[in-house]
Formats: C-alpha cells, sequence, structure tokens
C-alpha cells in the first residue's frame, strides 16, 4: 500500500512542478489535441469547486482521511484493496502537500489543477484522479457484495 502511496504522491507531485514551471497560469494548452487541455489554475476548494475560501478545512479533512487510512490499513486482507487504499492515500497526501506547502501559506494553501477536458468540467490534478478512480473501484466492489478491506467469503 505504501509503495503505491509514495509512487502516486512522487508522481503528482513532479507533474504539478512541471506545469508550473512550463504553462502559464490560466492560458490552455493542447496537450491531445483539444481532447485534453493543460490548464495551470490555483485552487482553494475542494472537488469541483465546491466550497470556495474553506482550504483549512479540507486541510483537516485530508489530514484525518489520511491517517485514518493508515490507521485502517493494518485490516486490509487482499492485494487489491491494498493497492486501491495505497490510491486513494497517494491521492489525498497528494492535495494535503500542497494545502500544506503551497502560497499563501500553511494549511491554506491552493492546490495546484491542470488537466481540463471538454464539456465546461472541473480542472483536475493526477491526485484528484486517484481520489475519484479508487473510491469508484470500491464502491463497485461493495456493491458487488465485497466486504471493505477483506478478502472474499467462500461458498
Amino acid at each position: 500500500m505504501l509503495i503505491i502511496a509514495w509512487a502516486i504522491i512522487g508522481a503528482d507531485q513532479a507533474i504539478k512542478n512541471i506545469v508550473i514551471a512550463s504553462v502559464t497560469p490560466g492560458v490552455t494548452q493542447p496537450l491531445i489535441g483539444d481532447l485534453v487541455k493543460l490548464n495551470l489554475l490555483f485552487n482553494d476548494s475542494a472537488a469541483f469547486s465546491i466550497g470556495g475560501g474553506a482550504t483549512w478545512i479540507f486541510t483537516i479533512i485530508s489530514t484525518l482521511a489520511a491517517l485514518a487510512l493508515l490507521y485502517l490499513s493494518r485490516k486490509i486482507q487482499t492485494t487489491g484493496w491494498a493497492i486501491l487504499a495505497g490510491v486513494l492515500l497517494g491521492g489525498v497526501v497528494g492535495n494535503l502537500i500542497d494545502r500544506l506547502t503551497r502560497a499563501p501559506g500553511f494549511g491554506v494553501g491552493h492546490v495546484v489543477d491542470y488537466i481540463q477536458i471538454p464539456f465546461n468540467f472541473a480542472v483536475f490534478n493526477l491526485a484528484d484522479m486517484a481520489i475519484v478512480i479508487s473510491v469508484s473501484i470500491a464502491v463497485i466492489r461493495i456493491a458487488r457484495g465485497e466486504k471493505l478491506g477483506r478478502a472474499k467469503a467462500d461458498g
């Protein structure tokens, strides 16, 4: 789980630093034609711009979520659940690092977003994708009758 989390965190922070160094904020650049564009934004809210200006609340929530994942990780019984937990932890910590280290300051830093897709969808980043994908897969697995973090029951 921790190896996956570190990989997500490292990739997330590296990409954010590359984008900051090479993209002008608010100016879109094609990445994959018109399908995927780079658009550097500094986000003081949660996903889909919910809760603008309440960055410190999201810092606390993210910190608690990361600590809960670490605490509960010892109960994970399968590799699949460990991978999902690692991807989720990596995404949560990737954005938490921004909130702790980026302007305007500790605990209220803005998250670096840079991926823009069509249909007026919110601009997002790798950490956001990690969170949404891991939670979506977990919800599907639970809806199919699996127990969170546990191996399938025999029978």
